[in-house]
């Protein structure tokens, strides 16, 4: 029963990515992505369907990788304004997450190597085992490494769903925040200040994986005191 159900869950997760990709490619998706301006235009000649179009796109640039979903955020952006943009893509990038997450649980190794490279399971998996809640948080809250990929290799370790769940919802979408803001012209960065923010995200990371496990047991120990 057990490798029906593992058959099965094989046979879904490879009709809809089959089907994801043929409509992405069919619809010109591809090219589009080549620029803004590109995507913003083959957003929006969907209208009336443009904002379940683009909630699509954002699901499937976490299912789908490597589509880049800050691109398509900022795009979402100039399109429905920085909220309504911010809300569609949080919530797809989240689902995203959770989906390849339960495929790689259900799934296994077999269906991470398909789409992890060794070097990248070899580069993260030990630390996510290791760290877990303080390396995933810092990942995803930062820009420099491969979050969907992250997702998918934490589907391997014991991380409970609900927990990873509460992390990708107060950690993903702060990225996407931004890029949706510089979309809807709410906010404007400059290249140095971006310069900036990448530097100071470094650090903090570095530090955390140095220090982070130190923080954590504090920070643990202070709320048993209260």
């Amino acid at each position: 029963m057990r490798r029906d159900y593992r058959y099965a869950a094989v046979l879904l997760a490879a009709a809809l990515a089959g089907g994801g990709v043929w409509f992405l490619w069919a619809t010109g998706f591809f090219q589009a992505a080549a620029s803004l301006e590109g995507l913003r235009t083959y957003i929006e000649d969907f209208s009336p369907y443009s904002h379940l179009i683009y909630f699509l796109v954002q699901l499937a640039s976490v299912v789908l990788a490597p589509i880049p979903s800050n691109l398509t955020a900022l795009a979402g952006g100039v399109l429905f304004g920085a909220g309504t943009s911010f809300l569609l893509t949080a919530g797809a990038v989240i689902l995203g997450s959770m989906i390849v997450f339960g495929l790689a649980r259900v799934l296994g190794r077999p269906f991470a190597d398909r789409l992890v490279s060794r070097k990248v399971s070899e580069r993260y998996l030990d630390l996510i085992r290791r760290k877990r809640d303080v390396f995933l948080a810092l990942v995803f809250l930062f820009p420099f490494f491969p979050d969907d990929l992250i997702c998918i290799l934490a589907g391997l370790t014991d991380i409970r769903p609900l927990r990873f769940l509460v992390l990708v919802a107060l950690t993903r979408p702060w990225g996407l925040l931004v890029a949706c803001g510089l979309g809807g012209s709410v906010i404007a960065i400059p290249v140095w200040g971006m310069v900036l923010l990448g530097l100071a995200g470094l650090g903090i990371f570095l530090l955390g994986m140095k220090y982070g496990d130190r923080w954590e047991a504090a920070l643990v120990e202070r709320f048993r005191r209260k």
